[in-house]
């Protein structure tokens, strides 16, 4: 049988989390398809067409799925799933919506932010925020598997699926979209960023997380995170949170500034290549997992730091 991969994406661009998920979706051994749910994203189609691995693309596109509400989505995947042996895709806000209504339509278990696949059947996943791996084998004869992007590398781009047009159902139309309100910013977005420069509550003020996070990042050309105490606090927006109950990333370097080290916080940070960790306090968690440790005053090292980078 056939893996299908739902795709990540805003109609306009295939969001990169759909790139890792096929590295996932081909260690199942089985042929891959792709399907691209949306509205006016013939664009997205073709771009998800060049994943290498991909066999064909599914354009799913009507305007009742222009914003992939899960009672939408669902009714489509499922109905598709007579033909495929597992539904895939990546742990993201959307597919944490609609795959667990898809898992209940199907009456399986479903796989969450699974991190690696040992075998057809059997996964890997963090349990206890992080602090320990789980090996789960599946015997449902579907399977339902939302993928922890920062574990997978992405795959390249030299393949050229067909595109073949959904011929979709009536939309059920039991929720409607209302709007949206997106943060705006011209920084990398945090997810995929490959530098992260986020700052905790020792910075004491939403006026010091700006005048030392943001500068910065801003020279580095770095994504903005923070702890949930700093959230917590009022320093930033929770849209900036790192952590298990945040966003998780995994980038090629991850600076934490007057951030202890809770155990949340780490789950959200351990794939990060490179960590450095600026804090006064030698006994802080995060010194364990820092590749490189700076034991003092943050508001003494960096701007110390900044002055470096910028004299570079």
């Amino acid at each position: 049988m056939t893996t299908l991969l739902i795709a990540e994406h805003d109609n306009k661009t295939l969001n990169p989390a759909t790139a890792k998920t096929m590295s996932a979706a081909s260690a199942l051994q089985a042929p891959v398809d792709i399907l691209v749910a949306g509205h006016n994203c013939a664009d997205v189609a073709q771009q998800a067409a060049k994943l290498t691995g991909c066999q064909k693309i599914i354009h799913a596109d009507a305007p009742h799925l222009e914003h992939h509400l899960a009672e939408e989505m669902a009714q489509v995947i499922t109905a598709l799933m007579e033909d495929y042996t597992t539904a895939i895709t990546p742990a993201t806000t959307n597919g944490k919506n609609f795959m667990p209504r898809v898992a209940a339509a199907l009456d399986v278990m479903q796989l969450s932010d699974i991190t690696d696949v040992l075998a057809p059947n059997q996964f890997e996943r963090p349990i206890y925020a992080g602090n320990a791996l789980q090996i789960v084998e599946s015997t449902d004869e579907k399977r339902v598997i939302t993928v922890r992007t920062t574990k997978f590398p992405a795959v390249e781009e030299t393949g050229q699926a067909d595109v073949e047009l959904l011929e979709l159902p009536e939309p059920k139309s039991v929720s409607q979209y209302v709007s949206e309100n997106l943060s705006q910013s011209d920084r990398p977005e945090l997810a995929s960023a490959s530098i992260v420069v986020s700052g905790g509550r020792a910075l004491g003020s939403k006026e010091n997380f700006e005048k030392y996070i943001e500068p910065l990042a801003q020279t580095l050309g770095a994504a903005i995170g923070a702890s949930r105490a700093a959230v917590d606090a009022g320093y930033i927006s929770n849209d900036y949170q790192v952590g298990q109950t945040g966003k998780v990333v995994a980038p090629d370097l991850y600076i934490a500034i007057g951030i202890s080290g809770a155990i949340q916080h780490l789950a959200g940070i351990k794939d990060a290549q490179t960590i450095v960790a600026i804090n006064k306090d030698e006994e802080a968690p995060i010194f364990q997992i820092a590749d490189y440790s700076l034991v003092g005053d943050l508001f003494e090292l960096v701007p110390q730091l900044q002055a470096a980078l910028e004299n570079r």
